[in-house]
């Protein structure tokens, strides 16, 4: 379908890559938001140096951890120390709004357009700016979900208010035991919903929102529709990234828009139909005006 040859700038009619996304969102009969964690990046949710430190600087003292990613794999000795490390990075990614306006703009943009948000980031940052939860699928779980670990069941728990109790609560690098979560069902210990291996839980809300989604995608096949992709790295381009490559070629009505300071390119078989802008995504939008009505 597409050629091996990638198109890192824009070579569409605007020689102005921003005014072309301008148009192509003023444009559309719909938006379908893809997001990465260069999204969340560019709001201030960054994972690694001063704000790392600042609320990890007691476990990176302790055992070398350097960045938050990492650190969700150390192998705790006990569970009330992991779930201090837990609850501390729920707490800062989920439970607080990102820093950065980015995600507020973004919705400045969509929220009079019929648009639809899919997203590997796990951190809920679109509701916390006042995305329509109905409108978003977030396909790799959620901070604010806890499951099983095993899993026995295909349910999700709502995590926030024991995270807040130990976040606030933890001593010395360790949780209350009376805090540590365990399955309702079985007693074993809970787990994050995150996909991280074959024992991710998908529950009937992931399913909903699924289903809305393809639902979205069925009802503009065809019309004017932007596949905006936002922070969209290397790891998991089968989710966001080459579905919207696909779904642009076979749209000829569709335009493919991707800003990513490291990864922005677009294969040679859509290149007419897409703008690339390799700049910090909220510098970008930022510089969008809002529509106004009758665009």
């Amino acid at each position: 379908m597409f050629s091996r040859i990638m198109t890192r700038t824009s070579t569409a009619a605007s020689s102005h890559p921003v005014e072309k996304l301008r148009e192509a969102l003023y444009a559309a009969d719909a938006v379908v938001v893809g997001a990465g964690a260069g999204l969340s990046a560019s709001a201030g949710l960054t994972y690694s140096g001063e704000r790392f430190e600042r609320y990890f600087g007691d476990f990176q003292a302790k055992y070398g951890i350097r960045d938050m990613y990492s650190g969700g794999f150390y192998p705790f000795d006990s569970l009330e120390e992991h779930w201090a490390w837990w609850s501390r990075q729920i707490m800062v990614n989920r439970y607080e709004k990102a820093p950065g306006p980015v995600y507020d703009d973004l919705l400045r943009l969509v929220q009079d357009r019929d648009y639809f948000v899919l997203t590997t980031n796990v951190d809920h940052q679109f509701q916390l700016a006042g995305f329509d939860k109905k409108r978003l699928f977030y396909t790799q779980g959620d901070y604010g979900l806890w499951q099983c670990a095993q899993p026995c069941h295909p349910e999700t728990y709502d995590n926030e208010e024991i995270v807040r109790r130990m976040f606030t609560e933890q001593k010395d690098m360790r949780v209350p035991s009376e805090l540590v979560p365990y399955c309702p069902k079985c007693g074993r210990p809970m787990t994050m919903n995150l996909r991280c291996d074959g024992t991710f839980v998908q529950d009937e809300g992931w399913y909903a929102a699924q289903r809305r989604y393809h639902d979205f995608l069925r009802r503009h096949k065809g019309a004017r529709v932007l596949f905006l992709e936002l922070g969209v790295g290397g790891n998991t381009p089968v989710i966001i990234k080459y579905p919207f490559w696909k779904m642009t070629y076979e749209n000829q009505n569709a335009t493919y828009a991707c800003i990513n300071q490291a990864d922005a390119y677009v294969p040679q078989g859509i290149r007419k139909q897409a703008v690339c802008i390799a700049e910090d995504i909220g510098a970008v939008l930022n510089r969008l005006p809002t529509p106004q009505c009758g665009e």
